[in-house]
């Protein structure tokens, strides 16, 4: 179900249900999304695959495809949203869109639940779920605060699991944020280390330094394996030939895109895109 108001769209449906007709979400590649998921569900994100031992959300930035390993399981939760509908009126707050939980090519942002926030979580779901059917003057204000509520108590718990609740280390926080957000404006046209410590105004070796103390990842580990996704997509699911890919990347030489992808994913573009 999908509620539109003006511009802004807000929706919520079971994964599966919304699975079993389209075979992905990605129909609605362009919005934003909130994924609750259900204790040992199998779920893909992009081209990788995950069976979580908790109750966890998943937030998903636009083009990412997302699939259900089981569509016979149900209770994984998709709530997607345009950022005309909550993006652009709290714009660049932490529990906005360009927050952590959306500004984030460290790790694949789940947050694992336990018993008392899933239960927390599932109430605030089924508010949702009975303000979608209601046609009330209100409907879309209170729909946009039960979505912020979501955010709003997964970024605490984000921060709780990565020891990043203390005031002090608030600075960390904004620090990863604002190098994520970095790399995924500009992945296509930056590819070097130095590249972001310029826009960071600091010293390639003071990123590198300070991102160790953060992610397992070397600065240039998030840039290429952001490149690496990129190039799969547009593999996977676009007609582009691999010489356009690669120019869409900023790559003059697609010979040396070539050698690149093959390289870090130990096979070629071709043979990759024949998987699908």
């Amino acid at each position: 179900m999908t509620k539109q108001f003006n511009y802004k769209q807000f929706g919520n449906i079971d994964l599966a249900v919304y699975n079993t007709t389209t075979k992905s979400v990605y129909r609605i590649e362009d919005h934003i999304k909130v994924i609750f998921i259900p204790q040992n569900y199998g779920i893909k994100i992009d081209f990788q695959e995950f069976i979580l031992p908790h109750d966890a959300l998943l937030f998903v930035n636009p083009k990412v495809v997302v699939q259900p390993l089981n569509i016979d399981t149900s209770g994984a939760e998709l709530i997607h949203f345009n950022r005309d509908f909550y993006c652009i009126e709290i714009h660049d707050q932490e529990v906005a869109c360009d927050g952590i939980l959306y500004n984030n090519v460290f790790e694949v942002p789940f947050i694992e639940l336990d018993e008392n926030q899933s239960v927390d979580i599932r109430n605030i779901i089924a508010n949702i779920k009975s303000e979608m059917e209601s046609h009330d003057a209100s409907t879309e204000e209170m729909l946009r605060i039960l979505l912020k509520l979501i955010i709003i108590k997964s970024t605490r718990i984000w921060k709780q699991q990565h020891q990043l609740a203390e005031n002090e280390q608030y600075s960390d926080v904004q620090f990863l944020r604002k190098f994520s957000k970095l790399v995924e404006e500009n992945y296509k046209t930056h590819h070097t280390v130095a590249d972001y410590a310029d826009m960071l105004a600091i010293t390639p070796k003071s990123l590198s330094k300070k991102i160790s103390l953060l992610s397992k990842d070397t600065p240039n580990d998030i840039i290429k394996n952001r490149i690496i996704l990129e190039s799969k997509r547009l593999l996977a699911h676009t007609a582009l030939s691999v010489k356009e890919i690669a120019y869409s990347l900023n790559y003059e030489d697609d010979a040396y895109f070539v050698r690149f992808f093959t390289k870090n994913t130990g096979i070629s573009p071709t043979s990759f895109r024949k998987l699908f």
